[in-house]
């Protein structure tokens, strides 16, 4: 038995972060984790291999429509899917190494397993041979992450029937490919896939996509989306999904009751979500027991029994790479004795389509629900001198600000390289920033950014460019 200050069940963005924050504050840790290699869903099946063929298939349209030729430049461009999806699995496998070389950098052990619980203080580690480890530590995090949740009704072969896992590596293009959930997920890998020539229907419950963003900003991503060719079938629902050996047969009907209808499809990609992964880790050996969502309760990260803690996707909150870290850091601070806090209500949010949808804070919708006053600004995109050269004018910046104090509550972005602009409104709103403090900012000409300057000013009615 090998004893450390702190055990961390799971890899991912949860688990390696608490482990190089655990190394650099000194204390004993290891990293259990049962892939061959680190990063969890996110670098491995996740965030990091879709955002390659986001990138890759972006400049296959690009190259093979308009959008090439309108600039001067005459390609015809041949799609080499093996390659594509080679470059991104090499992409991959640079990131995973990279997190081994951190992992040894602050001196922790990755042991290569996995892992559950064997009573307070003590984890399990079974090894891909069959032997097992046993580790003792005083603190055990559980960092296990999601898994695609199952959709009852639809049996996932990854055949024909596919997760998110399956639609990231598919032998050939989809003539069509149906998505069932209009989220993040499906989105954009189906938008991956509709850039490289399949025909993409999104099948989605509710009536709108992208449950809990902000509503107008969701209706102007659904509306390029769809200009772009997406098909969407709002407020429906799979009753029946029967795969073959060369397609799947798709009945659905309305949510609200109706007629059935029946579609054919190549494959059927299921993204309606992600849940709490917690099988095998004999959990009850401790007294711990999910919710009725499969999640594990926290206080501040704490589970309800002593020295054993949970953060990520695993317990609540939003299931993102980025809040897994920041519950990481946090996490590893309080075991050390050190106080730390993660504010969630500025925790961002992207969908990485074209155009990208990114927010942050409240929506006009939860404001309304909360009856608090409020302020909107506005600017859209077409108004912007550096989108419109660069012929990327679909969307708009919309800035939510306390109608009597002018703090901003909550900032909703659809636009090109939006996500690489939200990160301006979590600092400021992480300081307590009013619409008038980036108003008063000088940003730099020309750049997309300058639209958040202007939304901000229009909070009041200032904004010039318009």
């Amino acid at each position: 038995m090998k004893s450390y200050d702190v055990v961390i069940i799971g890899g991912g963005p949860g688990g390696y972060n608490a482990a190089i924050r655990a190394g650099q504050l000194g204390l004993s840790v290891a990293c259990v984790e049962g892939r061959s290699t680190l990063g969890g869903t996110c670098l491995n099946v996740g965030c990091m291999p879709s955002k390659a063929l986001l990138h890759a298939s972006e400049l296959y349209e690009a190259a093979s429509g308009e959008e090439f030729a309108h600039l001067g430049i005459e390609v015809k461009p041949t799609l080499n899917l093996a390659q594509m999806m080679k470059q991104k699995d090499q992409s991959v496998t640079g990131l995973t190494k990279g997190i081994e070389y951190l992992l040894r950098k602050n001196k922790v052990d990755w042991v290569k397993g996995w892992g559950r619980l064997d009573g307070v203080g003590k984890v399990i580690v079974k090894a891909e041979d069959g032997s097992e480890t046993t580790l003792q530590a005083k603190d055990i995090v559980i960092a296990t992450g999601s898994e695609p949740t199952p959709l009852p009704g639809v049996t996932i072969d990854n055949q024909r029937i596919i997760d998110s896992t399956g639609a990231l590596s598919l032998p050939q293009v989809p003539k069509h490919l149906i998505v069932i959930g209009a989220g993040v997920i499906g989105l954009e890998l189906g938008s991956v896939w509709r850039r490289l020539g399949a025909e993409v229907t999104v099948i989605e419950y509710l009536d709108r996509i992208c449950p809990g963003t902000d509503e107008e900003t969701a209706k102007t991503l659904q509306k390029a989306l769809a200009k772009q060719g997406m098909t969407f079938k709002l407020g429906s629902k799979v009753t029946q999904a029967t795969a073959s050996a060369d397609g799947v047969s798709l009945v659905l009907e309305p949510a609200a009751g109706g007629t059935a209808e029946t579609l054919q499809a190549d494959y059927v990609l299921v993204a309606i979500g992600r849940r709490p992964y917690t099988q095998g880790l004999n959990l009850e050996s401790v007294g711990l027991a999910t919710d009725k969502r499969g999640m594990l309760a926290n206080d501040h990260h704490r589970s309800t029994v002593p020295g054993i803690w949970v953060i990520g996707d695993v317990t609540s909150g939003p299931m993102l790479a980025h809040k897994a870290e920041d519950e990481a850091v946090s996490c590893i601070e309080r075991i050390a004795g050190k106080p730390h806090e993660v504010n969630y209500n500025l925790i961002p949010g992207v969908i990485y389509t074209r155009p990208e949808l990114a927010s942050v804070g409240k929506t006009e919708e939860q404001l309304k629900a909360e009856g608090r006053a409020y302020k909107v600004g506005k600017f859209p995109f077409t108004a912007n001198s550096r989108a419109k050269i660069n012929h990327e004018t679909e969307g708009f910046a919309k800035v939510i600000a306390d109608a009597t104090t002018d703090e901003v509550l909550g900032v909703h972005l659809v636009g090109p390289s939006v996500s690489e602009m939200i990160g301006e409104f979590c600092v400021a709103m992480e300081f307590s920033a009013s619409a008038e403090d980036i108003a008063l900012t000088c940003h730099p000409h020309p750049t997309r950014s300058e639209a958040l300057r202007q939304a901000a000013m229009n909070v009041d009615g200032k904004a010039m460019q318009i």
